[in-house]
């Protein structure tokens, strides 16, 4: 339910300029999009109804991310966490075709960049991680292993920057029940490790360069290209599909059958951002098939998620016919 704010002026004025940060808050909580848009259409309307309890006791920031963060702890409540294939079982060493079937898994959603033009600008000094890092694929997937109030407890704090007591306050809790959340969401992430190891950063320059042979394979089906950009241990996943695929003998596999006559090619990709990194819209003879996010570095590109999932294009303003 949207909020109708067209005749109070006073509130839109205050909450405005917080809005698209509250939403990329709620789509670190949740990991999906569409509940990310429904939590922050939610939290302005608890705020709205709730205006004459504000008076001023708190910053409005911290009183708009206490509201979101406790609506969003409630529709975790409610649901499972949101995985990626990665989190699931073991990958594979070869590659076999299959068909996307019908799955109950809630999965991750890849963030479109557009989303941070308007970025939280006020991290406090207990900030623990970088704005891009924390917005990354890979840190979202890792934060959905936690248990709701660790995965709370860990944003407000180590990625917003908030004092421990005031996190506290936040979420009615205690210091040393907060304190002890937090340690335990820490020791969970720093327990997280993958395969892909990520080196130095890309320039703008040569990940634009990345970018252009990335796109130059693909649509012209040149496998040895495709393969000779990436990592050894770079890791292939599509959800849906539960299987995924890690080294270049499976990954060759896949792009040797999806760029050759049994594939659904030939492709057209569009570039995007998703999560801080290159993402397309791929198409295939002119249908939209898959959101496709590009994870590299100075080494070659380490992972690569393709979210074959066509309702993700409108969020990331691509096309819904190729």
């Amino acid at each position: 339910m949207a909020v109708d704010r067209a005749n109070d002026e006073s509130f839109r004025e205050l909450v405005d300029a917080h809005e698209r940060a509250l939403r990329v808050h709620c789509y670190r909580l949740l990991g999906s999009l569409q509940d990310a848009e429904d939590l922050t259409q939610e939290t302005l309307l608890r705020a709205w109804r709730s205006m004459d309890s504000f008076a001023g006791r708190a910053s409005l920031r911290t009183w708009l991310y206490r509201i979101a963060t406790n609506a969003c702890l409630d529709e975790l409540d409610r649901r499972g966490r949101r995985l990626l294939p990665v989190m699931i079982g073991s990958p594979r060493r070869a590659f076999a075709p299959t068909q996307p079937v019908p799955a109950e898994t809630p999965w991750l959603e890849p963030l479109p960049d557009a989303w941070l033009e308007v970025a939280d600008t006020a991290p406090g000094p207990e900030a623990r991680y970088e704005a891009r890092e924390s917005i990354e694929l890979a840190f979202v997937a890792a934060l959905q292993r936690l248990p709701g109030r660790q995965r709370a407890v860990l944003l407000l704090r180590d990625v917003l920057g908030w004092p421990t007591p005031e996190v506290a306050s936040m979420l009615d809790l205690s210091v040393a029940a907060t304190q002890s959340l937090l340690q335990r969401a820490r020791a969970t992430l720093e327990q997280q490790s993958t395969p892909t190891s990520p080196g130095a950063r890309l320039s703008r320059a040569a990940e634009q360069a990345l970018v252009e042979r990335y796109v130059h394979a693909w649509e012209h089906g040149d496998v040895q290209e495709l393969v000779a950009l990436l990592k050894a241990d770079a890791r292939l996943s599509m959800p849906p599909l539960e299987e995924w695929y890690m080294g270049l003998e499976a990954i060759a596999g896949f792009f040797q059958w999806a760029t050759g006559q049994d594939g659904p090619g030939p492709y057209r990709l569009v570039p995007t951002r998703a999560n801080g990194s290159p993402a397309f819209g791929i198409y295939a003879r002119g249908e939209p098939i898959i959101l496709h996010v590009v994870e590299a570095d100075g080494d070659g590109i380490r992972e690569m998620t393709s979210f074959m999932n066509p309702s993700l294009f409108p969020f990331f303003n691509l096309a819904v016919q190729g």
